[in-house]
């Protein structure tokens, strides 16, 4: 009887156990929803057509004029957050396919431009992201350089997976000076892994959050400009360096 109850006891603990790994599993799981500035974004208007399917959101212009775009979210930030940014570039003849990631975490998915890159034969590409999405990002254009035409890092930085220094691809990195999420050392190693040729740009008064729109960030700064005029400037910035492309 004794050893009855020593049993249950034990099934009991390790019962616990799991329970509780798995609520705080679901708490660090528990993704940043895109804002209502977002929610309208995702609206098809301005000369910018808005589609959803399972794997990405679809920003087509009327008329294309450029290199189409592919984003990575950063870590918990669920696709939508970033429309807003992405109808300013679509707006201006850029395609813009935000995709979206399992567990809205870019590391479990880090290929999926191959389907988006698949699906749009005609189309060339630039790809990037924001934070853990733009490392991300660096892995994939790493291993397929020849099919894009240059990577952007917001707020985000390469890695050694995803050096880019011995391609001809075309770099720009945006970050606000107000950011206080990036790791600065790690940003500062991921610049040996870029190109000479890197385009720095430095969003005055921006954080790290406002690239999107989904509220505050744990740990980040605090912006000393709006959200809008964050991606105003960051979309200008992009919109430049789109338009340089070799």
């Amino acid at each position: 009887m004794k050893k009855k109850i020593t049993i249950r006891r034990v099934l009991l603990g390790i019962a616990v156990i799991i329970i509780a790994a798995g609520l705080l599993l679901w708490r660090y799981l528990i993704p940043y929803a895109p804002e209502e500035k977002a929610e309208t974004a995702l609206l098809s208007s301005g000369g910018v057509s808005v589609e959803q399917n399972d794997n990405w959101i679809s920003f087509e212009p009327s008329a294309i004029l450029g290199a189409a775009v592919i984003f990575y979210p950063g870590a918990l930030v669920k696709a939508e957050a970033y429309a807003p940014l992405a109808k300013k570039i679509a707006a201006a003849g850029h395609p813009f396919y935000i995709a979206k990631m399992p567990l809205n975490l870019a590391v479990i998915k880090s290929d999926a431009a191959d389907d988006i890159i698949r699906v749009h034969p005609n189309l060339t590409f630039v790809l990037g992201g924001h934070s853990l999405g733009g490392v991300m990002a660096s892995r994939y254009a790493a291993d397929h350089a020849g099919q894009l035409e240059g990577v952007f890092f917001l707020a985000s930085y390469p890695d050694e997976k995803g050096s880019l220094k011995d391609t001809t691809l075309s770099v720009l990195s945006v970050l606000g000076t107000e950011d206080k999420v990036v790791d600065q050392a790690r940003y500062n190693e991921g610049r040996s892994y870029l190109p000479g040729n890197t385009v720095y740009y430095s969003v005055k008064g921006g954080n790290h959050a406002q690239f999107g729109s989904y509220g505050e960030q744990k740990g980040d700064g605090k912006a000393a400009i709006t959200e809008e005029e964050q991606q105003i400037r960051t979309a200008r910035a992009m919109l430049d360096w789109l338009g340089n492309l070799r």
